[in-house]
């Protein structure tokens, strides 16, 4: 077994319009999103009002769920986007522990809270609390307040600085050791 480190390719999009302003327009917000996995219809308002119950603005990725809010001038949805750029500029990552989003979140050196549904997002929610990066959320449907919980944990200052000390240790270049290793073991 051989560990090669994260399989990152490069993205060199620059964030949306509307995704730049809304980052402009006041302190780095939290980021919420389920990319692929499917959650409970009522976890958008459950979203919003977690982030509001901290006193913070929210970004809401639609994903594969399609989640909707209504428009509020303290909450962003959004599509597609360059996630490396976006994890960069806010204060927390909310998300499923699927293992790119963990990746990024690491390498952008923002806190994270994990709630994990399935496979290895459990791995990857108990490392997250393991090197304390972030919140693990109990597994299953978050309620307000179990999530307020994780993410005022996330939120400590402790816990961003060893998310950004953690960051550059990250290896990146996964895929060139796989690479290598194969091409190594076919010679």
């Amino acid at each position: 077994m051989v560990q090669t480190g994260a399989w990152i390719v490069p993205d060199e999009r620059p964030l949306a319009a509307d995704i730049e302003a809304f980052l402009d327009a006041g302190a780095p917000p939290i980021y919420f999103g389920f990319g692929s996995v499917r959650v409970a219809s009522d976890l958008g308002p459950v979203m919003l009002q977690t982030a509001r119950a901290l006193g913070r603005r929210a970004i809401v990725s639609r994903g594969s769920a399609d989640l909707s809010l209504d428009a509020a001038p303290d909450c962003l949805v959004i599509g597609e986007a360059n996630l490396r750029r976006l994890f960069g500029r806010v204060a927390a990552v909310v998300h499923h522990g699927g293992a790119g989003t963990t990746t990024l979140a690491a390498l952008a050196g923002a806190p994270q809270v994990v709630v994990p549904q399935i496979y290895d997002q459990h791995y990857f929610a108990r490392r997250v609390q393991d090197l304390r990066i972030g919140a693990a959320h109990a597994p299953g449907a978050p309620t307000t307040a179990s999530l307020t919980a994780s993410l005022a944990r996330a939120l400590e200052r402790d816990v961003a600085t060893k998310a950004r000390a953690l960051a550059p240790k990250i290896v990146t270049d996964g895929a060139h050791a796989a690479a290598e290793r194969l091409l190594a073991g076919c010679g």
